[in-house]
């Protein structure tokens, strides 16, 4: 319990500053669709181009993120000179990167779409190769129990970001797409450039023999990572290749703008993952490590099937995060995105055990699979269903690896999971999601609300009694005694 205590408390503070930087992330997205109507397809270049930087970014980092974790906790490793070596690694991949996109700038904007506005394609290579070198930093203040200071600079980096966007768009009166790009871009040097301690101590130098080291540990996290991004974004990057339609970005921006609303479940993931990995990697000696990781699991899916039936009870009011009516359309896939997010976080926690059995290969078979699955349903359905083949090919990918990654696992690391709590949650959810789909549909607005704020309380009532009950809780708890 102590050790679910202290996972509670970093996950609370990376969750707030995830939680709040997202929140506030989120007023790009009013602003965008105000400025940039669908038909425009200035959000769909902007979701197209991000789609890119987030595949770019796994190919940079190449998994010493996690390696970085594994490495420095070993007993017969200085965490200083794996903290330097990683660094230098990824900083010269990166800056190697940047010089090739230079050197090829007219045929590469060309192949992606943008050969009129090769500056769009220039402008991300320096993004994703700032924020590939700033990661390892920011991955030493997490081993280093520094959350305050990575929740601080995230939200810094955030609220610099939002400031500029207002400053040009609304202030300016601007319309151009290219202008985020450019924001981006200055907050990433920015807040780069706030880690310079951090950075400083990559005078422990490079260890040939230990990068080797580590890079026969994440070569297959590399490509479970490229598998597990793809599973997020190659819909948005392939959309505007295989969709037929004329209106491939207008249909890219509908179906990006809403699916931001499903991505509180994200939100939750990350944060949840920022505080557990480290957390599991310290503690791999202890004996209930299996017992934490399977109460860890449930209490993730007891979570995010409360935020799911939040979301989806209350997509009336919280569909004006995107301003444009234009945009609501797409509606649609929120709750299909925010499934499909839910097994992303499950198949999280179900990693752990091919990770600390140092058998990471397993992580690239399941996400190589699922991954898979997606692409096939996208290009197969896509040109015929439009963005809504998207989301549906997301949610099988992401079914997929997460079942295939506890069925092996339970051969390979058994873990006695809690299954029949989780079912019983799972099937609660589905219930009231099927009430509340009803509800909106067929009823008037605040009547609606009522009956779906009642069910997610139904649904409150249920975690309550059977895994938070109030005696236990303080202050509270002696009035129930």
């Amino acid at each position: 319990m102590a050790n679910l205590k202290s996972l509670a408390k970093d996950t609370a503070v990376y969750g707030l500053s995830s939680i709040v930087g997202r929140f506030l992330n989120y007023l790009l997205v009013p602003i965008y669709t105000a400025k940039m109507t669908a038909a425009s397809g200035g959000y769909g270049i902007i979701t197209h181009i991000y789609a890119i930087t987030a595949l770019l970014m796994v190919l940079l980092t190449f998994g010493m993120e996690t390696t970085f974790f594994r490495f420095a906790n070993k007993d017969d490793e200085d965490p200083h000179r794996v903290f330097s070596t990683a660094l230098i690694g990824v900083g010269s991949l990166s800056l190697l990167f940047v010089v090739v996109v230079l050197a090829c700038l007219t045929p590469l904007s060309n192949v992606l779409g943008y050969a009129d506005t090769p500056q769009y394609v220039w402008v991300m290579a320096l993004i994703v190769a700032t924020d590939a070198f700033r990661a390892i930093p920011f991955a030493y203040l997490r081993q280093q129990k520094k959350a305050l200071k990575f929740a601080s600079l995230q939200l810094l980096n955030i609220a610099v970001n939002i400031a500029l966007n207002c400053l040009y768009y609304l202030v300016l009166g601007g319309h151009d797409p290219g202008y985020a790009f450019y924001i981006n871009l200055v907050c990433s040097v920015f807040i780069t450039l706030c880690v310079y301690r951090e950075i400083g101590e990559i005078r422990h130098g490079f260890d040939a023999g230990l990068m080797r080291r580590m890079l026969r540990y994440s070569w297959p996290i590399v490509v479970l990572g490229v598998a597990g991004i793809l599973n997020q974004v190659a819909d948005k990057i392939l959309f505007p290749y295989i969709y037929k339609g004329e209106d491939a970005l207008m249909q890219l921006g509908i179906y990006g703008a809403c699916a931001k609303i499903a991505m509180i479940m994200a939100v939750i993931t990350q944060a949840f993952r920022y505080a557990y990995e480290p957390f599991v990697f310290g503690k791999t000696k202890d004996k209930d490590n299996d017992e934490t990781q399977a109460s860890a699991t449930k209490y993730f899916l007891i979570f995010t099937l409360l935020a799911f039936l939040c979301v989806v009870g209350w997509i009336d009011v919280l569909k004006f995060i995107v301003s444009n009516p234009d945009y609501w359309v797409g509606l649609r896939v929120v709750p299909i995105v925010m499934a499909a997010e839910i097994m992303m976080g499950i198949y999280f926690n179900l990693s752990f055990w091919y990770k600390l059995e140092d058998k990471t290969i397993w992580g690239a078979v399941f996400s190589g699979i699922g991954c898979a699955v997606l692409i096939a349903g996208n290009v197969m359905f896509v040109p015929q269903y439009g963005y809504m083949a998207c989301a549906w090919a997301g949610f099988a990918g992401y079914g997929v690896a997460m079942t295939l990654s506890y069925v092996v696992g339970q051969k390979y690391h058994p873990i006695r999971y809690p299954i029949g709590d989780m079912l019983l949650y799972v099937v609660s959810a589905l219930v009231a999601f099927g009430l509340m789909r009803w509800s909106t549909a067929q009823l008037p607005f605040w009547p609606s609300i009522l009956l779906n704020t009642t069910l997610i309380l139904a649904f409150v009532a249920i975690i309550v009694k059977k895994d938070f009950p109030l005696r236990n809780l303080p202050v509270i708890g002696k009035h129930f005694k």
